[in-house]
């Protein structure tokens, strides 16, 4: 194997023996990259956990965190950011206090906030990636509008009981959101087992790393549908609605053998 070049003086002494093992695998260029990059990340809870630690974990140089709720005790069978000691208190800085512990390299913006059409402009703006983490297709919905005007990639997950999906949209190149989900199903309240949400929560991590350093086929247009119960997982390509409201072009799409057009979870 190739020696790391660790020559770079972008990254501290410190940043190359935290990260040693992963610039072996993209060279510090790649962690470079890591650190200079900004992702959002919209909900600090089943999704937004593992999303959170693993690319705090990584050196993803700014980390915001947008979730407008607190922690509750029926949250912590999934929501591995936050212990018993953290009920009552603000997602976000429960999150954040975990965070600046596991990586004191990074900066990390918490904001106890709603997410809607008006505020999101301001909330994610200078963010390279936006990542979906939230419990509500409206809110996604928001998320995925807001990637294809501001043309800034969107990874989104959800779970349901021992399912999940995720999808990585590239505004322009790829289906959007909108193209999957017509009409939202709703749930009182979503079964979710916390290994469920950490295995999505995880593959969107891992996108928004490949995409950020350029490692790897990054899982664009296509829906990775995972199931617990069985142990599969199914990775189906997305065609683009040329009808879609969000992103509709007057052209058609391609279609192929394996696609799917449809809405799966809440």
């Amino acid at each position: 194997m190739k020696s790391p070049d660790l020559s770079s003086v972008g990254l501290s002494e410190d940043e190359k023996e935290r990260y040693l093992r992963q610039i072996l695998i993209f060279g510090s260029e790649g962690q470079e990259s890591l650190k200079k990059s900004h992702v959002f990340i919209a909900g600090c809870g089943g999704l937004g956990s593992p999303i959170a630690l693993y690319l705090a974990a990584a050196g993803v140089g700014t980390l915001t965190l947008v979730d407008q709720d607190t922690v509750v005790l029926s949250n912590l069978n999934r929501q591995i950011l936050h212990w018993s000691a953290d009920i009552g208190r603000a997602k976000v800085r429960s999150g954040e206090e975990k965070l600046r512990c596991l990586n004191p390299e990074i900066s990390t913006h918490a904001i106890h906030d709603s997410i809607t059409y008006e505020s999101l402009p301001v909330l994610a703006k200078g963010a390279d990636i936006i990542v979906d983490a939230v419990d509500s297709m409206e809110t996604r919905l928001i998320l995925n509008s807001y990637s294809v005007r501001f043309k800034v990639p969107f990874v989104h997950g959800a779970v349901h009981g021992l399912k999940g999906q995720m999808m990585v949209i590239m505004p322009d190149e790829t289906a959007c959101l909108q193209c999957l989900v017509h009409r939202p199903i709703r749930y009182p309240v979503v079964p979710v087992l916390g290994v469920t949400a950490g295995i999505i929560g995880l593959m969107e991590a891992n996108e928004v790393i490949k995409l950020i350093t350029g490692t790897g086929r990054v899982q664009a247009g296509r829906l990775v549908l995972w199931d617990g119960e069985q142990g599969t997982v199914d990775n189906l390509k997305v065609r683009r609605d040329p009808f879609c409201p969000v992103c509709k072009r007057s052209e058609s799409s391609d279609r192929s053998s394996q696609e799917i057009h449809g809405n799966h979870f809440s």
